[in-house]
């Protein structure tokens, strides 16, 4: 492709390495693409409260898709932009199905706040057993009318004796299209949208607002989250450790994570 107009990157196991750094080369790299004035724009699963350590491990800043583009958020700011909630009915409705059909699961919903360290005690909500499985310090544990009581950004379901992919066979069953489902990991845990909510969503407004067309964005990730982002970009690069579903619509396959994959694309023009 030509010299994009703009870069877009997913964090785990693509940006950051397999100890979750960024490396010197990655966030040379990334600093010369922004002196540039070509924007990079993180989009992640993370919430914005898990984003500052990846800002400060680049060096810069700027507008971030979270929450597999449910959450718009001014890492400069520290400031939410905008953000689209799955409705508490559809909320309640999806979490007392998949308890039905999915024994022994267990639930969590992200929430946002003004920004990554307002009121973090509000944004991650989940069931006792979702921690004991998943032991996290954002966790608040919460009654259930609590967790479903309020609309949510993400729903995030956990299983500790399936694997992510015999969940979602199970999850696409019982959701349909009321919600966007994708997964991060491989490891027992699901991750549920609103409808029409996903990385390449997010994107596209990112996108818009800066008025870059889609044929001049690249976009790296390795995970089935980033499959409609690499899908909608105008050249989606799959890292070599991707998953099988990421390297299936990849334009491009690059080196792994650990290798500095991105780094070594984006080095082709800066």
């Amino acid at each position: 492709m030509r010299k994009p107009g703009l870069v877009a990157s997913d964090v785990d196991g693509t940006l950051l390495d397999s100890m979750e750094r960024v490396s010197s080369r990655t966030a040379a790299t990334v600093r010369r693409v922004m002196a540039d004035d070509v924007p990079f724009v993180l989009v992640t699963g993370r919430p914005p409260r898990w984003m500052p350590s990846v800002v400060a491990g680049l060096g810069v800043s700027g507008v971030a898709v979270c929450a597999n583009g449910a959450v718009l958020y001014d890492t400069t700011a520290d400031a939410v932009l905008a953000s689209t909630e799955i409705d508490t009915v559809t909320l309640h409705d999806v979490v007392h199905e998949l308890h039905h059909e999915m024994p022994g699961c267990a639930v969590a919903v992200e929430r946002t706040t003004g920004g990554a360290n307002d009121r973090v005690h509000e944004q991650f909500l989940a069931e006792e057993d979702f921690r004991q499985v998943w032991p996290n310090s954002d966790i608040h544990v919460a009654a259930p009318d609590e967790l479903v009581g309020k609309p949510a950004v993400k729903l995030l379901v956990l299983h500790d004796r399936m694997n992510s992919a015999q969940m979602a066979a199970i999850a696409e069953e019982v959701v349909g299209d009321r919600l966007e489902m994708t997964y991060s990991t491989g490891a027992g845990m699901i991750e549920f949208s609103a409808a029409g909510v996903d990385k390449a969503s997010g994107l596209r407004s990112v996108a818009a607002d800066l008025g870059v067309d889609q044929a001049d964005v690249i976009a790296f990730g390795d995970m089935p989250n980033d499959v409609s982002m690499l899908s909608w970009a105008g050249h989606g690069v799959a890292m070599r450790n991707a998953h099988e579903a990421a390297l299936a619509v990849a334009d491009e396959v690059t080196a792994t994570n650990n290798d500095n994959g991105v780094a070594q694309v984006l080095e082709r023009w800066w």
